[in-house]
């Protein structure tokens, strides 16, 4: 019921960009670690998987490494797809023999894909290959990808939620966008990330050097 990838600009920030059927896929399915790399837990999910890949990578291992190791020691791994990138970053997925649907997975140079009762099980490569090819911030290449895959058939039903999501180092999701039930997520989506872009940095610095940061000129704030 899921499409997503995960990708790295190569520069330190990582992001997810993922995309449902079912309501608040971004709030289950993405988990991101400043230096240490994505995972997206899809499928039947299990959101608990997300922090435990994550846990493997900051302790050395790479995105195989830690998938396998997880996959091995997991009760329903079956059940689960599994997106993962690690600090490097490498890509890896596991689709369990549980995955539903049309399924399949993607790798590219900075990016790793994969997605389940999709409309074809190339859909992955078409989300892979679009990121590589697209220039901008990384949110905007993740934003790129899901138009593509949409654009190329997306889930076999209707996409309800989508979500990206991005850190850069700071020690939060200096990006974290979500539309947890819509019609058109991907559009809804991409009016929000427009809206956000221009504002991302200041509210960056609002955390870091707050006695520098500017004001929005809403209703009580008169700096």
């Amino acid at each position: 019921m899921t499409f997503s990838i995960a990708a790295t600009d190569g520069a330190g920030r990582f992001g997810l960009a993922v995309a449902s059927s079912s309501p608040a896929v971004a709030a289950r399915c993405a988990h991101l670690r400043d230096g240490v790399g994505v995972v997206s837990s899809q499928n039947i999910t299990d959101p608990r998987l997300g922090p435990e890949l994550l846990d493997q990578m900051q302790a050395g291992a790479s995105a195989r490494q830690a998938l396998d190791a997880v996959v091995r020691e997991t009760p329903w791994a079956d059940f689960r797809q599994l997106v993962v990138l690690d600090s490097s970053g490498r890509g890896a997925a596991f689709n369990g023999t549980g995955t539903l649907g049309n399924f399949g997975d993607a790798r590219g140079a900075h990016s790793v894909a994969a997605g389940n009762m999709l409309a074809t099980s190339t859909l992955p490569q078409v989300l892979c290959e679009t990121f590589e090819a697209a220039g901008g911030e990384l949110e905007e290449r993740l934003l790129a990808a899901l138009q593509a895959a949409e654009s190329a058939g997306g889930e076999a039903g209707p996409v309800h939620s989508a979500g990206i999501s991005v850190v850069s180092g700071h020690g939060w999701r200096d990006t974290d966008l979500r539309v947890d039930w819509h019609e058109q997520p991907i559009a809804e989506l991409d009016r929000l990330l427009r809206l956000w872009l221009p504002q991302r940095q200041d509210y960056v610095v609002r955390a870091l050097d707050p006695a520098a940061s500017i004001g929005y000129g809403v209703p009580g704030d008169d700096r």
